[in-house]
């Protein structure tokens, strides 16, 4: 009789982004939420010793792992510490010193963090962990993304296409924002099941995280935790990168935007009259109301 190991798989993306506004208010805001990140992290391993982890990074230019990492360096025990905690924290710390002195200075940074490529490679790496685990594992896996940069509309599509992604794969995105509201990461939250908070004050950001984030999906209904948001449901247009209440559809490509146009600059598809359908976004459904 083969016993069956559960495996509980957290993958943190955290936001360095140096044009972040809080941070350019306060540089020492990213070493606290570093250091928040890595005890939260330590608690979700500290958990179960089936559990696993993955930590990332991303800003304006590029998205990468930090743990776990081909070069991580041999570590010793020190003052009774448990290896697997001393490792995360020194591979974490040694790896974003690397992401940062990579940084130029001659390129000036976007303002929009990769989020949305470092949540694709985070649904690459939790698809390999599912064809590599050995018989009688099962995987939960989950994503958390931690920043305070603006929400991002020039991501749009890949942000849909990460979220019902995620949501096939049973993949659940938590989203801890530190900044403002983020609205199309609340569409991920809900789409996928998963939690979204905004930071009431940064102090208290590893209170946080332990509160809401560390319990897994199974034992969140039996939690008092915050309740949750109104999700605003509007598109964003292609042509402006903003959200819109009532658009245009292309009915080839369905790409959407604010005003009317005989060419679709998507799939470049000529329209006869009236031209692309308007329709009018919903706040609180994923459908939409067409306009007659």
């Amino acid at each position: 009789m083969s016993i069956e190991i559960e495996t509980s798989l957290l993958v943190i993306v955290l936001d360095v982004n140096p044009m972040q506004r809080i941070v350019k208010q306060e540089t020492k805001i990213l070493s606290q939420c570093l250091d928040s990140t890595i005890v939260f992290a330590n608690a979700h391993l500290m958990q179960s010793s089936n559990n696993e982890l993955a930590i990332m990074s991303c800003h304006g230019h590029s998205a990468r792992f930090l743990y776990p990492c081909e070069n991580a360096i041999e570590i010793r025990q020190m003052d009774g510490q448990y290896e697997k905690f001393t490792m995360v924290e020194r591979t974490v710390r040694q790896q974003l010193q690397q992401v940062i002195n990579e940084i130029s200075m001659d390129v000036p940074l976007n303002m929009e963090s990769l989020i949305s490529g470092a949540l694709s490679m985070a649904l690459c790496y939790i698809a390999r962990l599912e064809r590599e685990k050995v018989a009688g594992q099962k995987l939960h896996p989950r994503m958390l993304v931690i920043t305070a940069s603006n929400d991002s509309a020039t991501q749009y599509m890949n942000y849909m296409n990460i979220f019902f992604t995620a949501q096939r794969m049973n993949v659940i995105l938590d989203v801890c924002s530190l900044d403002q509201e983020l609205t199309l990461l609340q569409q991920g939250c809900d789409i996928t099941g998963g939690n979204y908070l905004k930071v009431p004050q940064l102090a208290g950001l590893l209170q946080y995280l332990l509160w809401v984030f560390l319990p897994d999906p199974s034992v969140r209904s039996k939690l008092v935790l915050p309740p949750p948001v109104k999700v605003d449901y509007r598109a964003a247009c292609f042509c402006h990168q903003e959200l819109i209440d009532i658009g245009y559809v292309c009915s080839i490509c369905l790409s959407i935007f604010c005003k009317f146009s005989p060419i679709c600059t998507t799939c470049h598809t000529v329209f006869k009259m009236p031209g692309p359908m308007p329709i009018k976004m919903k706040k609180k459904k994923k459908n939409v109301d067409i306009v007659h």
